[in-house]
This record gives structure tokens, sequence and C-alpha cells, in this order.
């Protein structure tokens, strides 16, 4: 069991005092969170790919790649890579150049992402959304397998016929991993093609996803693939304090900022006290208050959806640095390690 956090390097208004942290300090922030992530022992650290201004990470590999010398331990991903309106080659380059800063401990989250803003800005049809994302993803693959002599052809850019992509990685084979949002689509290809996968887990209730988890198992088996080889990870907003009362009241202002904000531009219903309280009770997809309580929260999630990996969202909008300093602290000093003997202790006992 695998406990990280996940980050989309927010710069959205400060709800106290109105003001917005550059990107530029955003980003150095960080690359702090993550040197203290690794000091704390958790496992991984993914960041977000995003095009626009409320978001500071259009480059996730430089970020990791600023992070990799200061860390010794941690894993290092994207959370993720928008592949559909990316170049694999050089995709799989700056994660390779990624993986040898750290010494073998990089890995790419890949994914269509939930903007769009990317296929403007590169030139790109987004009546190819689809199409581009699984020429991309074959491509990548391609290079992964032989990295020293990629032989592809595809309908969306020119073929490559024996070229090499370098530098080498350390890892013989460089991680790919798939986000999904919980689309049967997308975890049906991701077992079919034996990559590990990663549900977005972000409203609802968490168990709802344990059927899409069993899909993904037995059609990953059906493949021929050793499912017990293949992670399966949750992504969902969270956020630690010493007590419960104290992370709820930190983290509700600026989680109603983000959510209206996007619910806006999506069309959602107003973002409520009522749908924070909800969202974070037992049975809900928020992870907010005290380290016990949220380490009963992941313990539930392993046992009853299966999940391998969690990555807690954090922060979820601007919050104050030291807050989540000390939440990244906590996640990794007291429910981290509540959430592994629980988990050990339970598999002894015939859990699966």
């Amino acid at each position: 069991m695998e406990i990280g956090i996940s980050t989309f390097v927010e710069a959205t208004p400060d709800y106290q005092t109105g003001k917005t942290i550059s990107h530029a300090e955003r980003i150095r922030e960080i690359v702090e969170e993550i040197k203290l992530a690794d000091e704390v022992g958790l496992d991984v650290y993914g960041v977000g790919e995003h095009h626009r201004p409320d978001f500071a990470a259009s480059s996730p590999e430089m970020i990791l790649a600023a992070a990799a010398p200061l860390t010794k331990q941690i894993r290092l991903t994207s959370a993720v890579t928008v592949l559909s309106s990316a170049d694999p080659v050089r995709i799989f380059q700056n994660f390779a150049t990624l993986d040898g800063l750290s010494n073998g401990r990089a890995e790419m989250m890949v994914g269509r992402g939930s903007f769009t803003e990317s296929f403007p800005l590169f030139g790109l049809d987004l009546k190819y959304y689809h199409e581009l994302f699984e020429e991309n993803l074959e491509l990548l693959m391609e290079i992964q397998k032989n990295n020293k002599a990629v032989y592809w052809r595809g309908g969306h850019r020119p073929a490559i016929d024996g070229l090499g992509v370098y530098p080498n990685p350390v890892q013989r084979k460089l991680p790919i991993t798939v986000g999904t949002g919980g689309n049967p689509e997308s975890t049906i290809r991701a077992a079919k093609l034996g990559l590990p996968v990663v549900y977005a887990i972000i409203g609802g209730q968490p168990e709802h996803f344990a059927p899409l988890v069993d899909l993904y198992k037995r059609t990953a088996s059906r493949a021929g693939h050793d499912v017990s080889q293949f992670p399966v990870a949750s992504h969902s907003h969270g956020f630690v304090a010493k007590t419960t009362e104290e992370a709820v009241e930190k983290f509700f202002i600026p989680t109603k900022y983000v959510m209206n904000v996007l619910g806006k531009e999506r069309g959602w219903p107003p973002y409520t006290r009522a749908s924070y309280d909800a969202a974070r009770s037992f049975e809900g997809a928020l992870y907010v208050g005290d380290p016990e309580t949220v380490a009963k929260k992941i313990i539930h999630l392993r046992q009853v959806v299966g999940i391998t990996r969690f990555y807690m969202h954090l922060p979820l909008g601007t919050m104050p640095h030291e807050d989540v300093m000390c939440a990244i602290r906590l996640l990794g000093e007291e429910v981290a390690p509540r959430v592994k003997e629980a988990v050990k202790r339970w598999e002894s006992q015939g859990g699966v």
C-alpha cells in the first residue's frame, strides 16, 4: 500500500487577502513540498499538467526535475500528462531525463485531461480528442518497449523508421500509468494494454468504483496479464490537520472557491457547506480530518475498492504554505503508518 500526494500547483486568489500568488512563487513552494514529502516517507508525488492561469504547472517534468536531486526515495510522476496534445517522443525524453536525475524514480501518468486549453494552444483540432490519445499512447508504449530502435506509423504525425529516442532511462521499462475519471472504456483499454490505472475519485461514494476495479482486473487477466503486478491507484481531494475541526474549517473555503469556479464553467450546482459535509463523511470522497479520521477512510477505500496506491490531492485551491507543509508531515508521519499497518494486518488475515 502506497500513500502519496498529487497537485495541480494551484494559483488561485487567497480567500483571506484576495491576492493571487505568482506562478514562480507557487512553483518554488511545490519543490519544498516535494522535498518534505520525501523526508516524511511518502511514496509518490504527482504534478498535473494544465495550461490556464489558475494552475502554474504547464510542464510537470520541469518541476519534478527540480525536486529530483533534493529527494532520495519518493517516486516522481505527472498527474497527468495530457497525452492527447503532447508529442510522445518528447514526453519520453523528458521523463527519461527525470529518471536519470532521480536515479530511477520517474513515472508517466497519462490521460486525456479534464481541460482542453492545450488543444488550441498547440494547434490541434478537438475533433481528434480521442483519436490522438489512442495513437499517442500507442507510440509512447512502442518507445517504452525499445527506445533504441523505434518503428511506428500512425495517422497524425510522420512515421518513425528505426530511430532511437534518448536519453536511455535508468529503469529498464519507464513506467506508464493511465489516469481516468472512471470511464469503463478507459478501464478496459488500460487493462488490455497491461497498464496500471489511476481513478480520480472526487465525488460521490468511492465504493462505487469497486465494480470498475473488478472489471479492470478481470479484463487484464483475460488479456494474459498478471494482475498481481498491477497497482490500482486513486486520487482524491483531502487535507490533514491535528484536529478534525481545524482541518474541516481550513479546507472548506478554498475548496468551495475552486469547486464553484469549475462548477460555473461546467454547469454544476453551487458548492455548499452541506455538499462539503456530505463529501467528508465516512462514505464520501473527501479525505479531510485528523490523522486517525483520514487513515480510517483510506483503509476503508483499500478494503472495499481494492486500491493499492492513494494520492491525496493537496491543496485544493490556495492555502497557506505552512498549512500545506503541516498536512504533508501529518500524512507521512501519522496517516501513512496507520494505513500500512492496518492493511498489512488485514491482508495477513485473508483480505485481498
